[in-house]
């Protein structure tokens, strides 16, 4: 029996050649794999459910041509994008708990419907807009429940097809919109009971990402501390000296413009309040503010801004809803207030001008960013290339007009892996 023997050379140049065409096409495969891949890790951070295959092969074809953000957008296109990953978002900016568990309301669908028209973000801070479902809700049916907007979950509406935009004063009655303020479910939230600093206090910190404890600054002058704040809480005058007036001195100019707000609500049966039930309420120019015993107060202002007038009486008196910015000075000029160059005056009257105060300073502008680069990249920045990418996308969202969606896809790209 006879064997045909191949030289060493020859066998050691086909050996080559053989693990040569094998690392070709691992090679060649290891590419198209990698674009498939990638497209897949942006389809499932922005929409968190898998792609279709047709949705998928035309998010590889984007990335191989070097268009990741038209990757992106297409994966934005699912409806889950504002159905589940949108409004986990901004849930949590709802309510005072911070939690995603809570249903669908106009705070929530409003911002889903104006990050899915690509609209001006900073609007929700000032405008007069709101987005409801089919159906024309009635005005009464906006103002005095959430159930036109529960149901819309319960039922598995397609958000991105079925929000309709329209406006506050139209659609709620509301004299002064003045965008998410003026939204029932932040009402409920922020302007229910209590003074409405917790309206400011938890705007400043869900949009400007800073709390009162960041921005405490005692240097500024005290003259708009409201007279319920004691002046020597406790019998000690040092602890308001150090510490409360160094937020008050900042939020109580700022939350005056909420002077004219309440959220109102009625009893149960048990005679504990009902905060379901509750509405909005602004009094009009000519109003006057009727009390909790039932009598007038003889002011256009709420009741709740002179509550604990005796705890110190020489305090400010609320006369309006004027606000005036002192930190456009000082530490918190940090924030980059006016950072447009807009010209925008430090001070005006009610929530709107106010609103659009805060959203023209740099510290919206990098809060929505941050907070869109943490959900999307499931993690903070955690070095110099992501700080850069931060940069890179606070630019990229004020050139393109503050569209929210555009930081959505710019950090889907940016973790997707190599």
């Amino acid at each position: 029996m006879s064997t045909t023997m191949i030289p060493r050379k020859f066998a050691c140049s086909a050996l080559a050649f053989t693990l040569l065409t094998v690392l070709s096409a691992a090679l060649v495969g290891s590419v198209t794999a990698g674009d498939r891949e990638q497209a897949k890790r942006i389809h499932d951070r922005l929409a968190g459910v898998p792609p279709s295959d047709a949705v998928l092969t035309a998010m590889q074809a984007d990335i191989a041509a070097g268009d990741t953000n038209a990757a992106a957008y297409k994966a934005m296109d699912n409806p889950e994008f504002y159905r589940v990953t949108l409004k986990n978002f901004i849930t949590p900016w709802t309510n005072e708990a911070l939690t995603v568990f809570e249903p669908l309301n106009d705070y929530t669908a409003t911002l889903i419907g104006i990050v899915r028209d690509d609209y001006d973000f900073r609007r929700i801070l000032y405008d007069d807009i709101l987005y409801t479902g089919p159906g024309s809700p009635s005005v009464t049916a906006l103002t005095t429940s959430n159930a036109h907007y529960k149901s819309l979950e319960d039922t598995g509406a397609d958000l991105q097809a079925v929000l309709a935009e329209t406006t506050q004063s139209s659609a709620s009655g509301i004299a002064a919109p003045a965008g998410i303020f003026t939204t029932r479910a932040a009402a409920k939230a922020f302007f229910s009971d209590g003074t409405n600093r917790a309206m400011f206090r938890f705007t400043m910190l869900n949009h400007l990402c800073n709390d009162m404890e960041q921005v405490k600054d005692t240097s500024y002058v005290p003259d708009r501390i409201r007279q319920d704040v004691s002046r020597s809480p406790g019998g000690d005058s040092r602890l308001f000296l150090n510490g409360c007036v160094g937020c008050h001195t900042g939020m109580d100019p700022m939350a005056q413009a909420f002077a004219y707000y309440d959220y109102e609500y009625p009893l149960d049966g048990n005679g504990d309040p009902d905060y379901d039930a509750g509405q909005l309420v602004y009094n009009n120019v000519g109003d006057i503010d009727i009390g909790k015993d039932g009598n007038p107060t003889g002011s256009r202002v709420q009741e709740k801004f002179h509550i604990n007038a005796n705890n110190f009486e020489f305090g400010f008196v609320t006369p309006n809803d004027n606000w005036d910015n002192y930190w456009r000075t000082g530490s918190n000029s940090s924030l980059g207030w006016d950072t447009n160059g807009s010209g925008l005056p430090s001070g005006g009257s009610g929530a709107s001008s106010m609103g659009r105060e805060l959203a023209n300073s740099e510290a919206f502008a990098r809060c929505q960013v941050e907070k869109v680069f943490q959900s999307v990249c499931l993690r903070s920045p955690v070095d110099a290339t992501d700080r850069g990418q931060i940069d890179t996308m606070i630019s990229t969202f004020k050139a393109t007009g503050y569209k929210l969606k555009q930081v959505f896809a710019d950090s889907a790209v940016f973790c997707r892996g190599s």
